[in-house]
């Protein structure tokens, strides 16, 4: 697999400018529905190859801005480009570069799972290996499955299956966590770490502070619209500690969820369907 690479102008710290090659660049972006303003004018930059969390909570204008970049939505303002590609300019260009998985994802429910990847890849015109796609994402086994007699973990790693069709180097993952238990969690994390080590870079977004300390190396803090912090999560950490903040009560170095997953090795609710 190719990653495609562009090398952009950036301004450092000082002023000057260094070549810094970029997945995904942000400039400015607002996105406005009538008098409510979703995005108040974001920027951010994101390597090739690094894991770039959108953190905040629900609300703050992480999903608007992901479905900005992926063409779902037009921006009121700003600028938005992939790997050197402006959205605006070459919309249909940057489709073929991103790969997608939403909140919501709609699959047909008469199709089974390597149908609905065989599908998916004809809307790019493209074609693709679907069992090869299902073991990346831990479903060889289930190809003959509807996407509605999985779990809920199973159904994040298809929809992450999904997103991969095209081979993309930069994957969109919109709050992919939301409702699973502790062990499909865990499955999950381990998916994206995978697909970073095969040189994709991922935007992520979520509202779970150990899963963007877990997974991320920058993070994007939002709030109603707005960037308030970016950088490394342990850096942000110590940057806050020098402040003088200190925590009201001692941090915990275990929790209930970790006894439960350390006596069952798995999580509530992920059992696994006959096939």
């Amino acid at each position: 697999m190719s990653i495609g690479t562009a090398t952009l102008e950036a301004p450092s710290r000082n002023g000057m400018h260094a070549a810094t090659a970029y997945a995904l660049s942000v400039s400015q972006l607002v996105k406005r529905y009538g008098e409510f303003i979703a995005v108040k004018g974001i920027s951010f930059a994101v390597q090739q190859g690094e894991i770039f969390g959108l953190l905040g909570p629900n609300g703050a204008g992480k999903t608007t801005t992901i479905e900005v970049i992926e063409g779902l939505r037009e921006a009121t303002s700003g600028e938005v480009s992939v790997l050197g590609r402006s959205i605006t300019a070459d919309p249909r260009g940057v489709k073929r570069l991103i790969g997608a998985q939403l909140q919501h994802s709609d699959f047909f429910e008469h199709l089974r799972l390597t149908e609905q990847l065989d599908y998916v890849a004809a809307c790019y015109d493209t074609r693709c290996d679907a069992m090869a796609l299902l073991r990346e994402v831990d479903l060889a086994d289930r190809p003959k499955l509807r996407v509605q007699q999985l779990s809920g973990g199973q159904q994040q790693r298809f929809a992450i299956a999904a997103a991969l069709v095209n081979d993309p180097p930069l994957v969109l993952l919109d709050e992919p966590s939301t409702g699973l238990d502790p062990k499909a969690r865990i499955d999950l994390w381990r998916l994206i770490r995978r697909l970073q080590s095969e040189g994709r870079t991922i935007l992520l977004s979520t509202h779970y502070m150990e899963e963007a300390e877990e997974l991320c190396d920058r993070v994007a803090i939002m709030d109603q619209g707005t960037i308030g912090a970016m950088g490394a999560p342990a850096a942000l950490i110590q940057q806050l500690l020098e402040t003088g903040y200190r925590r009201p009560a001692p941090v915990r170095q275990a929790t209930l969820e970790d006894v439960f997953l350390s006596t069952t090795g798995h999580g509530f609710g992920e059992g696994e369907e006959e096939k």
